[in-house]
């Protein structure tokens, strides 16, 4: 695996990628499989690093996966679902959030869970707490252990329950929807995330025989199932990837056609995009993003859950801000530590000021506490190359954008992790005409 690139940059990125299924849908939809008494299939499967990562750990409970990489088809049979060694799980989850997801399917399969200390993205706060607080809800024994946390299902199992996040949580709201499916009793969940890939996940569990109801005002009810079969389903594409290259296209002064990106479910950054001054050309096989020529327009952009504008979007659009003339700002409202790629950016030469107070009309959580949750982008800046660290899978996206940006070499190290996230990223970028050489 590619650990490192020197990249000469001042090239604009030219030709033709392809995105497969969503990386925030397609573990999620593997975790499911777990649920059904017969085999499920899923279609448009990525080969990303967390695909390999949920392979390795329902593998590790018992079930036979068989994943065709060339075609993207992958198959799980979870009729030998057993306990797994802790110490195994450990070793397999890396920095993976997953796992905190298989504790309401193996519940219900096996009647206990285990689940090690969990990592992630450097990016913020993201705790747990909601997960083991629903699974709680449903009767669930939590126990904390010197080696992470252990869940025992009650007699007679999960019971359906009503439940309000504090926040529209996407992993909060996974939670219920995966353990709720076969609890008795009704589940009534307020304050629920909406995102296409939560709603593209509730059509694979009703596929499989569950009855979900998504109400108005974020509130889903889920009438539990005692059983449920396998199912056929094809991921939907992936948004924050196609949004990627987008940036990247606008950045570099490129043209690039993204196979596979999905207008509907990119409204809000294809508006953004535009008003941006970025070329789009919408395909019913994809769409074309390209920068027109002439000077990019600074924007004001407010992240925040679906159907807001993507918290993974900001990262890479901000590289292409430092290349409009003006002055730009970014609210970040999802994740208070999401700035710290900016860091890189200034040092190769762009204008970016973080700021603690909540600039735009929205006060959101983080407005009280001390958090550089702002940024104001001054541009048109030229970028100079240098040596860049990748902080995360976004973040890490960004930095290398700005290198093929900037003029001279830029070294950039722990590339591995934006594998995580990006199918066959190097492959890609050497197909667009970026002039790097690989480390290892």
């Amino acid at each position: 695996m590619t650990s490192a690139l020197r990249i000469e940059g001042g090239n604009p990125l030219n030709g033709e990628v392809k995105v497969r299924g969503a990386k925030n849908l397609v573990p999620k939809a593997m975790v499911a499989a777990l649920l059904g008494s017969t085999p499920s299939t899923l279609r448009n499967v990525p080969e990303i690093k967390d695909v390999q990562v949920v392979t390795d750990l329902v593998e590790l409970h018992g079930v036979s996966v068989t994943n065709n990489t060339e075609t993207g088809e992958l198959t799980m049979d979870p009729s030998q679902v057993s306990l797994a060694n802790h110490a195994d799980i450990d070793a397999h989850a890396g920095d993976s959030r997953i796992p905190i997801l298989l504790c309401g399917p193996l519940l219900h399969t096996i009647g206990e869970a285990f689940i090690p200390d969990l990592g992630g993205c450097r990016i913020g706060d993201r705790p747990i707490n909601y997960h083991l607080r629903v699974l709680e809800e449903f009767g669930a024994k939590v126990e904390k252990l010197p080696t992470g946390i252990s869940m025992k299902a009650p007699a007679g199992g999960l019971k359906g329950a009503s439940i309000e996040l504090e926040y529209p949580s996407v992993g909060a709201t996974e939670q219920v929807l995966l353990a709720a499916t076969r609890a008795e009793g009704k589940t009534e969940l307020r304050g629920a995330a909406v995102e296409p890939e939560i709603l593209d996940l509730i059509a694979i569990l009703q596929k499989m025989g569950a009855i979900i109801t998504v109400e108005t005002d974020r509130q889903i009810i889920i009438e539990g199932v005692p059983s449920l079969k396998g199912y056929q389903h094809n991921a939907m594409p992936d948004r924050n990837e196609s949004a990627s290259w987008a940036s990247a296209a606008l950045a570099t002064g490129g043209d690039i056609f993204v196979r596979g990106a999905n207008q509907k479910d990119m409204t809000t950054f294809l508006n953004v995009y535009r008003k941006m001054g970025g070329g789009l050309d919408i395909q019913d096989d994809g769409i074309r993003f390209y920068h027109p020529g002439g000077e990019l327009n600074p924007l004001f952009v407010e992240t925040n859950v679906h159907p807001g504008f993507m918290t993974d979007w900001q990262q890479p659009l901000v590289v292409a801000m430092t290349q409009a003339t003006g002055v730009s700002v970014v609210h970040e409202t999802v994740y208070e530590n999401r700035f710290g790629f900016t860091d890189a950016l200034v040092r190769m030469g762009a204008t970016v000021q973080l700021h603690r107070d909540c600039l735009g009309p929205t006060v959101c959580r983080f407005g009280h506490k001390n958090f550089q949750h702002s940024a104001i982008i001054t541009g048109k800046t030229p970028l100079k190359g240098a040596d860049i660290h990748v902080p995360d899978l976004r973040g890490g996206f960004s930095h290398v954008i700005a290198a093929l940006s900037a003029e001279g070499t830029s070294n950039v190290t722990g590339v591995s992790v934006i594998s995580r996230g990006y199918e066959h990223f190097v492959e890609k970028l050497n197909a667009l005409g970026a002039q790097f050489e690989a480390m290892d």
